[in-house]
């Protein structure tokens, strides 16, 4: 693909260097320039110091834009915060930063604590110094709106208006890093946020290499998840392209074809037998698991024997259990189990051998939590309170 037509926040450094070959710009040149924007998030020429100032000003010419803008920002009690971002089409889309509790602003979480929050790497990592930054998450959005009409779901309720670009991608974590607070440190980017990532492939596995390029935010991939309602042939292309190095979480919400269906449309296309042979194929490193995601949707998926099925439905695929308490949305009269037969579900599954954890709500105040985030001033196609 020719560096001129990949926005300037998506080009890798190779094409940089065929950006900047015309303006006089060498091999190196190219890889500096990757570092400022990438890296430290700099966009004007004029501040990349170790460019020549002739290469500087012929870079102006090049109108590094402002990918998007934040057009709001609100903060939960629990420091959540959600950023609605308005591209340069007026396209809207959020984006959410989860803050940790380990570092300065937190003590390190209890084991019941670690159980609700679903960590997705903390049996992989030890315990931060005391001391250490906040870690923080970036849930992240990948297309404006969503196709995919889960009922459970805000992202999809006024359906699809149109992919991101790879370069609105990346644009979304350097606003994302840009909010910050100090003390507080980017530690993981998950693809949860509005839209399906895989139905967005190309863009979506270019932000991908963008994220995880060493010269550039150098994220590790086991740092960063992909969350798909279960797009079966892009689940094998995510596997083969990275190695299954990049986290992989299905949304499954049921453990049977006809009560998935009717959660979760896409089962239509790709029913529960088909997917779990996907997941079965997909090449994890040692000791990763995959996560399967389970929204709870008080008298659609909630009893007991629906956690049997499931114990069934996994078994001998390596992976962990987030029970998701469903979040209450606008476009829909549907809500969560009572804890006490959350926490039911969950001794099924841990007596059964699987780690299982029920998530915490995080940022719910502000409409941050898992299935909240929507299309701004958009109005729903359906009222989803079917099923």
């Amino acid at each position: 693909m020719a560096a001129e037509t990949i926005g300037p926040l998506a080009r890798m450094p190779e094409e940089w260097a065929q950006a900047l070959a015309p303006l006089g710009g060498r091999a190196f040149h190219a890889k500096q320039v990757f570092r400022w924007v990438q890296a430290r998030s700099v966009l004007e020429p004029a501040k990349m110091t170790d460019l020549p100032a002739a290469l500087r000003a012929k870079l102006e010419t090049l109108e590094l834009p402002r990918t998007l803008e934040i057009a709001q920002e609100r903060r939960a009690a629990d420091d959540t915060r959600k950023l609605l971002v308005r591209m340069k089409d007026g396209a809207t889309v959020e984006t959410v930063l989860i803050p940790g509790v380990t570092g300065p602003k937190g003590q390190l979480p209890s084991p019941v604590q670690a159980m609700e929050e679903g960590d997705d790497e903390g049996d992989e990592e030890p315990p931060p110094e005391q001391g250490e930054p906040v870690r923080v998450t970036q849930c992240i959005s990948t297309q404006v709106g969503c196709a995919m009409g889960c009922i459970f779901c805000a992202s999809g309720v006024a359906g699809l208006k149109r992919h991101l670009g790879a370069d609105e991608i990346i644009a979304l974590v350097l606003a994302g890093r840009a909010r910050l607070d100090p003390g507080e440190r980017l530690s993981n980017v998950v693809y949860m946020g509005m839209g399906e990532p895989l139905a967005n492939y190309e863009a979506t596995a270019r932000s991908l290499r963008l994220l995880t390029h060493p010269d550039g935010i150098g994220l590790s991939a086991r740092r960063i998840t992909v969350s798909t309602s279960g797009l079966v042939p892009e689940i094998a292309r995510l596997g083969a392209d990275f190695g299954g190095r990049i986290g992989l979480a299905i949304s499954l919400h049921a453990a049977d074809d006809e009560t998935r269906t009717r959660l979760m449309p896409i089962n239509k296309k790709y029913p529960l037998a088909t997917l779990i042979e996907a997941l079965r194929a997909y090449p994890l490193p040692p000791r990763r698991r995959i996560t399967i995601e389970y929204t709870l949707v008080a008298g659609k998926n909630d009893d007991p024997a629906e956690a049997k099925k499931l114990v069934k439905l996994l078994r001998a695929l390596p992976v962990k259990v987030n029970l998701i308490p469903m979040n209450p949305i606008a476009a829909s009269s549907l809500g969560p189990p009572e804890m006490r037969g959350v926490l039911g579900l969950q001794r099924i599954l841990c007596d059964a051998g699987y780690s299982c954890f029920i998530r915490r709500r995080r940022g719910d105040d502000v409409d941050a939590a898992c299935g909240q985030l929507a299309l701004l001033g958009a109005k729903p196609k359906v009222r989803v309170n079917r099923a």
